[in-house]
């Protein structure tokens, strides 16, 4: 049975689609893992930590990156190859300066205590924290790929969709970021 244009263009991708699911996965993870804390931050050994200042910066590192982002997409649905790889690194830059930045943050929270013996917060950080970073991490390595195939003189693929999940992912972390960000803060 023939599908007519119109047809095949309202059918979502299938990259597009299997990245939808993991993010639903991943929300649904992450939203066990919140409450959790909600409910085990009642007992009454409960150890809470401070915020550090560096995840303020942190955070502006990550929104600036999801706005690189969108301008690299721009930049490749417009053929503006150069535009693409500027922006495209400076993501992937801003996006290993987040992790260092979040690594350094949480090393302050360790030196002060905040560890996983015990009761506390600690065990439930470094394992959200840890998770979050996890999947920056695989933006990361994400956008080095794209990184190497931009510059690369024998690719040469004009298909956006690639980009296009990389940008859906890349801003979804961002605001998982943001979302656990408030979390922490809210809670402290």
């Amino acid at each position: 049975m023939d599908m007519s244009v119109s047809e095949q263009r309202k059918r979502i991708h299938p990259s597009k689609f299997t990245l939808w699911v993991g993010i639903g996965s991943i929300i649904m993870m992450f939203a066990g893992l919140t409450s959790a804390y909600i409910v085990k931050r009642t007992l009454p050994n409960w150890t809470t930590f401070e915020m550090p200042v560096l995840f303020w910066y942190s955070t502006a590192v990550m929104l600036v990156s999801s706005l690189t982002m969108q301008i690299a997409l721009r930049a490749f649905k417009q053929r503006e190859r150069n535009k693409y790889k500027l922006f495209l690194t400076i993501t992937a830059v801003l996006g290993v300066g987040f992790v260092v930045m979040q690594f350094l943050g949480f090393k302050q929270i360790w030196n002060t205590g905040i560890t996983f013996s015990g009761a506390g917060a600690g065990q439930f950080l470094y394992i959200i924290a840890g998770l979050h970073g996890l999947h920056v991490l695989g933006g990361v390595l994400a956008l080095l790929i794209m990184f190497a195939k931009a510059f690369s003189p024998v690719n040469r693929n004009y298909s956006s969709v690639p980009v296009e999940v990389m940008s859906t992912y890349w801003h979804f972390v961002d605001v998982l970021w943001i979302y656990l960000f408030v979390f922490f803060m809210w809670l402290q």
